[in-house]
């Protein structure tokens, strides 16, 4: 475990890096003609995730009586994009899969540079204050976050591009190993001491965050659908903002906070977020389907019954 916990960070970075590979493999001519043929849909996506959404965070945060790491910790997870889970929980919820991977590629982009911005005025508002002051290097974050997230995806791309439909077995491969990988840096995370790699999170603080991060993720995805609602979407590309949205990248949020700023303690709200994000943002896109098919057949019997 000590050797593993020297090395946490490497394997955080290479399982992220992993993990984008395989959103490059997965990407197909129909997601990047999204960003051409609904800009409507895509921008208001955007729009969603990446103002609206943490200007949320932010009020949440505001408002409790949380220590400042934390409060950073939960922003820093707020502003980072969806991952590949969302495009999974999209297809299962009968979402619109290719605007989801639109979303998850084009926010990666972005936030090559808006991280370390707004970062540094999440820690000079809620962090630097009568203490050792912190900030993100503008072009060391964005060259480390270009390397494990853009060139693995790109790399994916061209992989995908080479071999066409050969990459199907490979794809099937990645979608089962890769996870299992994270799966493994959070288990070491949450279970190892501070000097072997872990956050030394204690039960206290999971049941202190457990609210807040529960309050994101599901305020997340009703954002979403608002939003979506009051610029008449359809119900299917309404629900795959609202999943993109609820939905982030907690092994990119467990970078900024662990290799780049060097604060376990800003890592402690991804690890807890990371325990119910997935099955939240599945439960509420999968029960909103059902209720809306529910729905549509009474509705339907109702009109063949007059």
């Amino acid at each position: 475990m000590t050797f593993i916990g020297e090395h946490i960070n490497v394997l955080l970075n290479l399982v992220l890096a992993l993990i984008m590979f395989g959103l490059g493999l997965s990407l197909r001519k129909v997601d990047f003609e999204q960003l051409v043929e609904q800009p409507r849909v895509l921008t208001i996506g955007l729009f969603t995730q990446m103002v609206l959404l943490p200007l949320f965070a932010v009020v949440l945060v505001t408002f409790l009586n949380l220590p400042a790491a934390f409060k950073v910790g939960v922003l820093i997870l707020s502003i980072c994009p969806g991952g590949v889970t969302s495009n999974l929980v999209s297809y299962f919820a009968k979402g619109n899969v290719a605007l989801s991977v639109s979303l998850t590629v084009t926010n990666a982009i972005i936030t090559l540079f808006t991280i370390p911005i707004m970062v540094n005025v999440f820690l000079d508002v809620f962090y630097n204050k009568g203490q050792e002051v912190i900030e993100l290097p503008f072009l060391n974050t964005v060259f480390s976050i270009f390397i494990v997230t853009i060139l693995p995806a790109v790399l994916g791309m061209l992989v995908r591009f080479k071999m066409g439909r050969k990459i199907m077995h490979l794809q099937k491969i990645v979608n089962i190993l890769f996870p299992i990988l994270l799966l493994l840096v959070f288990v070491i995370k949450f279970l190892a001491s501070k000097s072997s790699g872990g956050t030394a999170i204690s039960i206290g603080e999971i049941i202190d965050l457990t609210p807040i991060v529960i309050s994101l993720n599901v305020g997340a995805f009703l954002l979403g659908h608002l939003v979506a609602a009051i610029f008449g979407m359809s119900f299917r590309n309404a629900t795959t903002i609202a999943i993109e949205i609820g939905l982030h990248n907690t092994a990119l949020a467990l970078l900024v906070a662990s290799e780049i700023l060097g604060n376990p303690e800003m890592e402690k709200p991804a690890l807890v977020y990371a325990l119910y994000s997935f099955v939240l943002t599945f439960g509420l896109s999968v029960g909103l389907l059902r209720f809306r098919l529910h729905r549509l057949r009474n509705r339907n019997s109702e009109e063949n019954s007059a």
